[in-house]
């Protein structure tokens, strides 16, 4: 444990009497940033596009990304020395760069709060922001991480890809297995035909053709699955038990 907590590549807390270095890059997913002091992470930031920022040009996206690392890192910044890397060359020469847009103008004007200059970093050495503004990266990485998959399994989970940025969901597969094997339930299946002809309130069947008793899934007897609902309510990694008339109730 005390390697641990001395060796780990944890955050670091700012020195605001010393200069910071900002790690910038923008994507068509999203921005990243990566604030620095002395070599080691102070913070890290991301944030997915908006519907109107994913029609901006390259140069507004990679200067966006520069202004949203100045307005969240404010407190930091603001009487210090502070070196912005991206990987966009252009953004070296906007101090005296002649045409601009109302946009880009507008953003200049707060730049010229703040002691900085811009300079130029290969987009292959800037894997950090790159990877935060890249949502690509972040399913390669699941996807070569198969400890993280055999985890899941033992929750009866599996891994899911969001629509966002860095974004990743665990879904439930027991449902989904009991659903299955009503269908090879023979006590089931005679129910089902029994509720065509007499009329129950108490059963009903979905539009997928899955039973329920009033809100409750039936779930068969063989397959075990009886046993992994009971395990999972009681001795799995996560469960908290509710009590014994709440865990009758659901």
């Amino acid at each position: 444990m005390k390697k641990r907590l001395t060796t780990a590549p944890v955050l670091v807390l700012p020195d605001i009497h010393k200069n910071f270095v900002i790690y910038c890059d923008a994507s068509k997913q999203g921005l990243g940033r990566v604030l620095m002091q002395e070599g080691r992470v102070v913070s890290y930031a991301s944030r997915q596009l908006r519907p109107h920022e994913q029609n901006y040009p390259t140069h507004d996206l990679e200067l966006g990304a520069v202004v949203h690392a100045l307005k969240i890192w404010r407190h930091y910044l603001i009487g210090n020395r502070t070196e912005i890397y991206t990987d966009h060359k252009s953004l070296k020469y906007i101090f005296t760069q002649p045409d601009l847009n109302m946009r880009q103008r507008r953003w200049l004007e707060l730049i010229k709060d703040y002691d900085l200059e811009v300079h130029y970093h290969p987009g292959k050495a800037n894997v950090v922001a790159d990877a935060l503004s890249r949502n690509a990266y972040t399913k390669h990485y699941i996807s070569e991480m198969p400890e993280l998959q055999q985890e899941g399994r033992l929750f009866n989970l599996v891994i899911t890809h969001g629509a966002s940025c860095g974004e990743f969901t665990f879904q439930s597969i027991l449902d989904e297995e009991i659903k299955a094997a009503q269908k090879d339930d023979s006590r089931f299946t005679d129910l089902i035909s029994r509720m065509e002809t007499s009329k129950s309130t108490d059963f009903r069947i979905d539009e997928e053709g899955v039973l329920w008793f009033r809100k409750c899934l039936c779930v068969p007897r063989h397959g075990g699955y009886r046993q992994d609902i009971l395990e999972e309510a009681h001795k799995s990694r996560y469960a908290i038990h509710p009590g014994a008339t709440k865990m009758y109730r659901e």
